[in-house]
């Protein structure tokens, strides 16, 4: 399709036949049943065929269809070889691009939004599309001052499609659940909706885009273009090369890999202690690998794009993760079922064994254990199973948990971000990103301790040198 489909009818016949063919699908399955094949042989087949028509009229629909889509795809690595393998490509190709809008609507948008001279504006224009996503697409093009520039242009309307496909998602979320097991869907479609109006919102995002731009502008690593210029439904800003990190999950090195990955950690933790903002959207599509890091041309950069859905979070990532980490790994199982009956993640008329929530947070949080982790889809597919087994003591104690809603935001970009890292198999040091920025995961005392530690060291080199020039 060549535009975003206008009439709600058109979408919604769509979407409303996705169930329709996992039905189908379910009764071919019985037949196989039936003349012999195994349960486990059927059920991956039923899954591959499913996902497959899912993410094909996922891709077709943008909107809040190809959201859902995007936000789904980074939980690939949690899916069995065997059925991820097959429709991993269109995975990557529904994060990175979808069918462009015309060029005749887009010229109008401009038009309306910048003025019957709006091509003076430019010294060049490319009205083939650089990038497409959920609600508006990209195209590559130069300031009057001769800034290479990005030019966003949101679809017209964008946001009647976005409620409706969400709307429509959530009507058979259930049965979209095994394509990830141990996820809950319908929470993630109602959570995409709550955000729809932040994101259709490009004042909101030059704003969060413009406080990165500055606080990362002279950071060694990370690399945020700044907004040229801003007005309903165009967003204009500094254009920035560098290699998509849904290539380097396909096609990177190792060395590209590990470095993409420390990256992507670093501005995970770092960005919301220093900005007081969570980007929110960490699919693949939204981040580019960049030659020129510290080490010279031949180290990496973090490319961030993207900052239409952000959390607020003044004071950084709440404390109560970073004392909770730090006990979970210390064994301190009273201590942490105290904080999260105190932080709502336990109702008050739910009573758990503060050791089995202990044994079921410390496989999850194990690459804060370690000094560095590999981050791999078989890693990623153990806690899936592990958690989405109903024969699963995990299972039975995660019906159990509840997620606050001042954290839903936080615990879907943390899996988000996981998700990625299983996905580019990266080894990452993230206990170094946890101490570093996330409050309360090293001990009060122990960052007195290194405090004096470091001011002894301070006055010990102060007084050798005083000794030297008096010698």
């Amino acid at each position: 399709m060549s535009d975003l489909p206008r009439k709600a009818v058109t979408r919604t016949a769509k979407l409303a036949a996705l169930p329709l063919g996992f039905a189908g699908r379910a009764t071919w399955g019985l037949g196989k049943r039936i003349v012999g094949e195994s349960a486990e042989i059927v059920g991956q087949q039923l899954q591959q065929r499913t996902a497959e028509q899912l993410f094909k009229v996922l891709g077709e629909l943008k909107g809040g269809a190809m959201k859902f889509g995007q936000a789904l795809s980074v939980f690939e690595s949690a899916l069995p070889e065997e059925v991820a393998g097959p429709y991993r490509a269109a995975l990557t190709k529904l994060q990175e691009a979808a069918p462009p809008m015309p060029t005749r609507t887009v010229h109008a948008v401009l038009t309306e939004r910048l003025g019957e001279d709006w091509q003076d504006l430019f010294l060049e224009f490319e009205d083939k599309p650089a990038a497409a996503a959920s609600i508006g697409q990209v195209h590559r093009g130069v300031w009057h001052d001769g800034r290479e520039v990005a030019v966003k242009v949101q679809y017209p309307g964008a946001g009647e499609a976005l409620l409706s496909d969400l709307n429509q998602l959530s009507r058979f979320a259930r049965l979209l659940g095994p394509l990830v097991p141990g996820m809950d869907i319908k929470p993630l479609i109602t959570e995409l909706k709550d955000r729809v109006s932040e994101e259709l919102d490009y004042d909101l995002e030059a704003e969060a885009q413009r406080t990165h731009a500055e606080v990362f502008a002279d950071d060694p690593d990370i690399v945020v273009p700044d907004v040229v210029h801003q007005c309903d439904q165009v967003l204009i800003t500094e254009w920035i090369d560098g290699i998509p990190m849904s290539e380097i999950i396909s096609d990177g090195t190792q060395e590209q890999r590990d470095r993409a990955g420390q990256l992507l950690a670093h501005f995970l933790f770092s960005g919301p202690a220093r900005t007081g903002l969570l980007h929110a959207d960490p699919h693949p599509g939204n981040f580019r690998l960049l030659p020129g890091g510290p080490e010279g041309e031949d180290d990496w950069r973090l490319g961030v794009l993207d900052f239409g859905t952000v959390d607020r979070l003044p004071g950084g990532l709440p404390e109560p993760i970073g004392e909770a980490l730090r006990m979970t790994l210390d064994g301190e199982a009273d201590a942490v079922y105290e904080m999260l009956c105190a932080e709502g993640f336990v109702k008050e008329s739910i009573e758990l064994d503060p050791d089995a929530v202990l044994d079921y947070l410390l496989p999850i949080i194990e690459p804060a254990r370690v000094d560095a982790f590999t981050f791999t889809r078989g890693w990623m597919r153990s806690q899936a199973a592990r958690i989405g087994d109903p024969r699963s003591p995990a299972y039975q104690l995660a019906k159990q948990l509840n997620l606050p809603p001042a954290y839903l935001l936080i615990h879907r970009v943390t899996l988000s971000t996981i998700g990625v890292l299983c996905q580019l198999g990266a080894t990452v040091r993230l206990r170094d990103e946890l101490e570093e920025w996330l409050v309360g995961f090293v001990a009060e005392d122990a960052t007195e301790e290194t405090a004096e530690d470091d001011a002894g060291e301070t006055e010990a080199v102060y007084e050798a040198e005083e000794a030297a020039a008096e010698a």
